[in-house]
C-alpha cells in the first residue's frame, strides 16, 4: 500500500524539515481534489486531469495502491467514460493509505 523506499528517498532528497512540511500539504491537496472530483465527473478531460494530479501526488509520497487506482481511472476518463469511476473506492483507498502512512511513518523513519 505504501512504497516506503520512495518515502525514504523523498525525505532524503528534500530533507527532514521540508518533508515534515510537505506531508500535511500533500494530504490537504489530495483531500481537496477528492472532494472536488464528483463535481468534475461531467467532464472527462477535467476528471482525467484531476486523477492525473492525484496519481502524481500519490506517487511522490509513496501511496502506491492509491496511485494505481488513480491511474486506472485516469485511463477510464481518458477514454471518455466517467460513469464507471467509483468515488467510494477512490476515497476509501486514499483513507486506508493515509491511515497506514501516518500510523507506520514513525517506525519507518526510525528504521
Amino acid at each position: 500500500m505504501i512504497d516506503w523506499p520512495r518515502v525514504a528517498e523523498l525525505r532524503d532528497e528534500i530533507g527532514v524539515t521540508e518533508f515534515d512540511e510537505v506531508v500535511p500539504l500533500f494530504l490537504q491537496e489530495v483531500e481537496a481534489t477528492i472532494a472536488d472530483l464528483p463535481l468534475l465527473l461531467h467532464s472527462a478531460p477535467e476528471t482525467e486531469a484531476a486523477l492525473h494530479s492525484l496519481r502524481g501526488s500519490a506517487l511522490n509520497l509513496g501511496f502506491s495502491a492509491f496511485a494505481a487506482i488513480c491511474d486506472d481511472y485516469e485511463k477510464t476518463a481518458s477514454a471518455g467514460n466517467t460513469a464507471g469511476i467509483d468515488m467510494t473506492l477512490i476515497a476509501g483507498l486514499y483513507e486506508q493509505s493515509r491511515e497506514a502512512f501516518l500510523r507506520d511513518l514513525p517506525n519507518q523513519i526510525a528504521a
